[in-house]
């Protein structure tokens, strides 16, 4: 198109304006530029309407575009005929004057230079600019260039000068004239082109943001204002540069994802035509691309204002799918979002829940450990953004095996219980909802890394109970706080407790020796202490220089010595404890060595020692609080504990710190609280505040005599009418503070001696307690006294006499309180002999033998004394235990371990045994108890041998986890103690050997030494206690052992040395060990490293002419035992046979426990299996009957389904073949409610057409059948006949009622197959990463299905540490799973 031509007048001369002459090159520049602003105000006052002057001044306009003024050196002429030119337009729009394009071209390219004078607001000449700028803008003047072939590059310049000009000087009305400019072209033109794209985008890029940001402004409002207009030409764009690669179509390529999220905060439709884009990358097969990609869109979604996710669901999702990338940088960087996105959209928390749930388990460290972050971020902000599944995430992690993760979820849990429960920032709701923390973190303390112990340390004093308040308000903290604790957190919180208090008493030992004058002894004894010190700081390795370096700092520096002495000192203060920290730190400080590894080390164990919680002050400010909710003045139900829980609560807690820091209690006013406390009706109020009296009141005899006096009249009374646990407690008071207790104890024993009267059980108990610690603590004094009261009324007149009839047909369990006043009574008659007889510590009357013949006469007769049959069973097996744990008792001390006889031993043993869940349970207890003391001889770990025969699964992994903490107790000891090595007989655990061989020679059930069926039982016991035994070969120990059972063949039974059959069973059971060691000793040429010796005892001494090398199981045996070949399908019987003195009857395990097991192998392969199992199991046990009963009546909704043993087998070996032992590792396993296989009974099941017949009933004593079938058809007969002499074994187990179902799946091998091969393809979000570091370990939680007691012994589960010790745990559970499911085939 051509411009329309102006015709010239005819004579061609330039008018000017009057005054006005004329402008040539000839004249000054400065005339120029007077002249030229007269022009300029004559255009500038000309309007469109003016045609004549239009006319007149034609010829002037056309000279004004002449090169001597658009090439002019001088600023000023060209600014002012930039002016004029644009006034031109303005006046003779919309036609220019101007005909040619290469003219046009000129002048614009030259007005748009002279806009850059627009950037100096402060110059003289700004609003000539401003004028030129507002002319152009209202006129849209450059909009003529749209004619021109190369218009866009007069638009690049004008737009790149506009951009450069802009800046923070520049007011509101600049840039709308600069905005109105560029818009009319980018709007009114045929298209934007992508160079002048570029010059809109590249502003938007970081790097030029930061240098111009009002430039940045400028083109957002310019993005936004022409959004529809330059949509179409962004995502033309980025669809060359996203989808076809063509990185050169522009300069901006490398910047695509910077921009689509700069362009995104501006508008989002800019971006329409673009996320479809971004869903194709998201699926890129370049890891780093779609890592970018990621980083991208996780602005997008989690910026505040961002409506995306709900906009664009398909990219939500597939945004999503990224969270199981298997690159790991793009899965770490979606956890990351997910912090943001929680905080800044709450509403798409539960789509994050899943993914952020299977990254918790994610086997890089880093990815659960971001997935933490995320979560305490976003709960820090506000609680309400992250829901209790979110919370439970962080909850697990606290388990991790990697100390980083563990660390920061714990201190994430920290800080929310310190923000939400201490500081209440967001109420009782909020308070309520994280309540739980305070529990899971002391629960903590159970892990055996010191690390996690010292780590929750810190968080109790900086967090649970900030040490930095005043002693008032962090008394009240800690009181309420004990008092809401659940009772597993409480005795964590007692542990540190008592962990601290030792490492205190090993730093003043330490100070001790350093008084003492150098020797040998002495360094040797101060090397040990060194040790000692050691292993409770973090790193023990590294622990051992740093603190020998520590000692010689003490050796030289007398001040430092003073400094820690007063740390330690009972009477040192909070506040002082505060400076000598810091003074400590001072003077080992290195101004040199900002980072110094010693100096931290010291401050961890000066942080463990120093008393930051408690003193007197303490003490005192904890006891008025006790009164105020005493008097209830305190605000007990505010902080959501009632009344009386505050103050037992409050006396357990000073109870527990009277051990710890004793001298903090002396004082007047702090007693009188106490003896109110003893007045009151509460007994655990009572007993609590004797205990307090007995640790802390050693001195009140002499600097509180008004006390002694109101004291000593109180005790007495609660000795003599007390409770039980009182009158233990009050004995023990008198004779720990009173200097004249010879008369005080003769005052309650006299009395109460000869008050006793059988025919009033009731008012006999605490009687006989307080009689029983008398004479323990002064023997001299009531030893003999007490032996005409045992022989007269103890044994003859109590033990020897039922009164009363019980219940025949009952439970085998009652609670406490159900339990007859007679047997409570017998029980304590019990141990007041044993007590009697530890305090004589002597057996020249031979009382302990005859205490030791009842005993045993009392485990023979199943607790039934008098075989009256007047008892009933309930009250029997309390007896039964009483019996075992009485000889236990004894065996404590030498003395009377000396006169235990072997039969007499295994009369304890298989205490173990008993048909009684609870007795079995609590037995165990016991033994675990002494035995980690290294109070019993080694024999008796043997005992432990006997679980394997448990019936219920949990006994039999409880049994295990002690011995795994017995047999490191002994080893650990023997490596720290030197002189350990003089007794190893007694202390190596491999020792344990031939009393366990021994043990299961004389087992009754071991009768036909060449039954197949008895030598698996035999096996089973053997490996029970083996495996843990052989998962380390220390010092050649394999070897070791196997001689010890060489050697044991070439003796005799020391029992019976001259009984041919006792003996071949003795041979029989170390073959059987042999057989078991062999198959698992690697091949080596190292011999044992000494000669063992074997306990005399037991075996008779070898006779040099004796030679045994026969071989006692044949070949076929062998192969039966090491393959567990399944046996034929059959009922067996479980009748009654002649028993030996030690006579039981059989019990049975059902295969409830077998099921599970079997579920758990089987639906490795696919999770969901075993939790819909798990879920069956739960429900069937929760319908169950009372435990215990004789008959009851079981409803299983379950359908049973056919088993086949081949598959099954088949199955196994799959599966173990499959390195996914952390899948079963970081599990919870169904726990059967505790006692409830103590119940016969009676068969409704008809055997179904795949068993075969049903042969005569076998009489098989002590080893559980191997399915549901085998024990079920024969126990109508048992429960109803006597037993004869002997204790009964566990009845059928009712391990897991679900079990039926469960175990009798039919599973082809092929399915598994197949699912097995889909689960190794299957994408992330589906897999739970099976045996990854992410998978946690057990957790102790405070729950109805354990304990107090279980939870102190099932501690050792809790190890998330990779020791080899939870190695030797983990490797062998599918070895034991697979040993049930093949005894299940049989």
């Amino acid at each position: 198109m051509e411009f329309p031509t102006q015709q010239k007048p005819n004579d061609g001369k330039i008018i000017y304006p009057p005054g006005v002459k004329e402008i040539t090159d000839k004249i000054t520049n400065d005339e120029v530029v007077k002249r030229l602003k007269m022009v300029v105000k004559t255009f500038m006052d000309m309007d469109q309407d003016s045609e004549d002057e239009k006319q007149q001044y034609l010829p002037l306009a056309l000279h004004l575009s002449c090169e001597f003024f658009l090439r002019n050196p001088n600023k000023d002429v060209r600014l002012l005929v930039a002016c004029c030119l644009a006034d031109i337009f303005r006046i003779y729009a919309p036609e220019a004057p101007y005909t040619s394009h290469d003219k046009l071209k000129d002048i614009f390219l030259f007005i748009t230079r002279q806009l850059k004078g627009l950037e100096d607001t402060k110059s003289p000449q700004f609003n000539r600019y401003f004028y030129l700028l507002e002319n152009l803008a209202w006129v849209k003047s450059y909009n003529i260039c749209f004619e021109l072939e190369d218009c866009n590059e007069i638009f690049i310049q004008l737009f790149k000068t506009l951009f450069s000009v802009i800046n923070n000087s520049h007011n509101q009305k600049v840039q709308m004239h600069m905005l109105d400019l560029m818009s009319s072209i980018t709007m009114e033109g045929d298209g934007v082109t992508q160079e002048l794209l570029d010059s809109i985008l590249i502003n938007l890029i970081p790097a030029h943001k930061n240098l111009n940001k009002q430039a940045h402004d400028l083109a957002k409002v310019l993005l936004k204002r022409t959004v529809q207009t330059i949509e179409p030409c962004i995502a033309n764009f980025f669809n060359q540069v996203l989808v076809l690669g063509k990185s050169s179509v522009s300069d901006l390529s490398e910047h695509v994802f910077d921009l689509i999220q700069e362009l995104f905060a501006i508008d989002p439709n800019l971006l329409v035509s673009v996320m479809p884009q971004l869903e194709f990358k998201l699926k890129s097969n370049d890891g780093e691309e779609r890592l970018a990609v990621v980083r991208l869109l996780a602005k997008l979604f989690g910026s505040k204002d961002s409506d995306l996710a709900n906009q664009n669901r398909p990219l939500w999702q597939c945004f999503l799918g990224r969270f199981n990338d298997i690159h790991v940088p793009v899965r770490l960087e979606s956890v990351k979002f997910a912090s943001h996105c929680l905080m800044n959209h709450p509403d798409l928390a539960k789509d994050l829940t899943e993914f952020l749930k299977v990254r918790s388990h994610d086997p890089e460290e880093a990815i659960r450990h971001d997935v933490i972050v995320t979560i305490i971020t976003a709960g820090k902000k506000d609680l309400c953004l992250v829901n209790d599944q979110l919370l439970g995430f962080v909850r697990e992690r606290t388990l991790d095996k990697r100390w980083r993760v563990r660390k920061e979820a714990m201190m994430g849990l920290a800080q929310l219980y310190k923000k939400y429960c201490l500081h209440a920032e967001a109420g009782k709701e909020a308070a309520d909802k994280v309540n739980w923390i305070k529990d899971k973190l002391l629960h903590i303390y159970y892990q055996n890394s010191i690390d996690d112990k010292l780590l929750v340390e810190k968080i109790f004093a900086q967090f649970l109970v900030p040490h930095n308040l005043e002693t008032e308000e962090r008394m009240k903290c800690l009181y309420y706080l004990y008092a809401s604790l659940d009772p597993n957190a409480v005795k964590a919180l007692n542990e540190m407790w008592k962990c601290q208090n030792m490492l205190r008493s090993h730093v003043r030992e330490l100070l001790d020796l350093h008084k003492q004058q150098s020797s040998e002894a002495n360094n040797s004894a101060m090397f040990g202490k060194l040790m000692t010190i050691a292993k409770n700081l973090p790193d023990p390795g590294k622990a051992q220089d740093f603190v020998k370096k520590f000692n010689q700092v003490l050796g030289d520096d007398e001040k430092l010595r003073t400094q820690l002495e007063l740390l330690i000192s009972p009477t040192c203060s909070c506040k002082q404890a505060d400076v000598c920290v810091r003074e400590i730190a001072r003077k080992l400080a290195n101004p040199k060595q900002p980072t110094n590894p010693f100096l931290e080390m010291v401050k961890f164990l000066l942080e463990r020692i120093a008393p930051v919680h408690i003193d007197s002050e303490a003490i005192s400010a904890l006891v008025k609080l006790m009164n105020k909710s005493i008097e209830g003045t305190a605000d007990d139900e505010e902080e959501g504990v009632s009344p009386d829980s505050a103050i037992r609560a409050g006396l357990e807690l000073l109870k527990v710190l009277s051990f710890t820091h004793p001298t903090a209690f002396h004082s007047a006013e702090t007693y009188e609280s106490f003896l109110q406390c003893l007045r009151m009706d509460d007994d655990k109020v009572a007993e609590a505040a004797i205990q307090i009296f007995r640790n802390t009141g050693h001195r009140i005899e002499i600097d509180l005599q008004q006390i002694r006096s109101t004291l000593i009249p109180v005790l007495h009374q609660k000795a003599k009418r007390g409770t039980p646990h009182q009158a233990k407690q009050a004995v023990h008071c008198i004779h720990a503070i009173f200097s004249n207790k010879e008369v005080q104890l003769a005052q309650i024993f006299e009395p109460l001696s000869r008050s006793l009267n059988a025919d009033v059980p009731e008012q006999l108990i605490t009687p006989l307690v307080s009689l029983g610690h008398i004479s323990m603590l002064a023997p001299d004094q009531f030893a003999s006294p007490m032996k005409s009261v045992v022989a007269n009324f103890i044994v003859k007149d109590l033990l020897m006499n039922d009164r009363t009839n019980g219940d025949k047909i009952g439970k085998l369990w009652s609670p406490d309180e159900e339990v007859s006043p007679e047997v409570l009574a017998k029980v304590q008659a019990i141990k007041l002999l044993v007590r009697w007889l530890l305090g004589m510590k002597n057996n020249q009357s031979k009382s302990a033998n005859s205490t030791l013949r009842l005993l045993s006469a009392m485990l023979v007769s199943e607790g039934d004394l008098t075989e009256h049959k007047k008892i009933s069973k309930s009250d029997m097996s309390r007896l039964r235990l009483s019996a075992g744990g009485a000889i236990m008792k004894l065996a404590q001390e030498p003395c009377y371990h000396e006169i235990i006889t072997p039969e007499q031993f295994h009369l304890c043993a298989l205490v173990i045994n008993d048909e009684c869940y609870q007795v079995r349970q609590i037995f165990a207890q016991k033994l675990h108890k002494a035995l980690v003391k290294l109070q019993l001889p080694l024999e008796y770990m043997a005992i432990f041998a006997l679980c394997a025969k448990d019936p219920v699964k949990e006994r039999r992994a409880h049994a295990r986890q002690c011995l795994l903490k017995n047999i490191s107790i002994r080893r650990e000891y023997i490596k720290q103690n030197p002189m350990a090595n003089e007794k190893l007989l007694s202390l190596l655990p491999e020792y344990v050997v031939p009393y366990m061989i021994h043990l299961l020679a004389h087992d009754p059930d071991f009768t036909k030494p060449q039954d197949i069926d008895q030598l698996r039982d035999v096996k089973e016991c053997l490996w029970f206690m083996l495996e843990v035994l052989m998962a380390k070969n220390e010092n050649n120990s394999h070897m070791f052992m196997k001689k010890m059972c060489e050697s044991i063949k070439q003796t005799r039974d020391a029992q019976a040395p001259d009984d041919p059959k006792a003996n071949e069973k003795l041979y029989t059971v170390c073959d059987v060990a042999l057989c078991v060691m062999n198959s698992k000793i690697a091949i080596t040429l190292a011999e044992a490293p000494k000669e063992p010796m074997l306990p005399s005892r037991f075996f008779t001494p070898p006779d040099k002419d004796f030679c045994n090398d026969k071989s006692y199981i044949s070949e076929e045996t062998r192969i039966h035992l090491l393959t567990g070949k399944p046996k034929p399908t059959t009922v067996l019987g479980a009748l009654n046979k002649p028993l030996s003195a030690t006579g039981r009857r059989p019990y049975h395990r059902s295969s409830g426990a077998d099921a599970v097991s079997n579920a758990s192998v089987i639906s490795e392969s696919d999770p969901t299996v075993l939790l819909r199992q798990r879920d069956q199991i739960s429900e069937v046990s929760e319908i169950g009957v009372s435990e215990n009963e004789e008959h009851p009546v079981r409803i299983i909704s379950a359908t049973p389904v056919k088993c086949d043993a081949v598959k099954i087998k088949e199955v196994i070996s799959d599966q173990i073949a499959t390195p996914i032992l952390g899948a079963e590792r970081g599990k919870k396993r169904p726990a059967a409610a505790p006692g409830t296989e103590n119940i016969h009974k009676e068969t409704e099941e008809k055997k179904t057409d795949d068993v075969g017949p049903t042969p005569p009933p076998k009489p098989r004593r002590g080893r559980p059948p191997k399915s549901e079938s085998q024990g079920s058809a024969a126990k109508n007969d048992d429960s109803s006949k006597p037993s004869g002499r002997g204790r009964k074994r566990a009845a059928a187990s009712q391990e897991s009622a679900a079990g039926m179902e469960a175990g009798n799946a039919k599973v082809p091998k092929q399915d598994l197959t197949a699912k097995k091969t889909a689960q190794r393809q299957m994408d992330l979000q589906s897999s739970v990463c099976l045996g990854s570091e992410g998978d946690f370990l057990w957790e102790i939680e405070s729950s109805p299905g354990y304990t107090a007691s279980d939870t102190e012994l099932f501690s050792a589960c809790e190890n998330s540490q990779e020791t080899e010790d939870t190695q030797i745990e983990e490797s062998s559970f599918l070895k034991v799973k697979r040993k049930v499911l093949k005894t299940r085939q049989k």
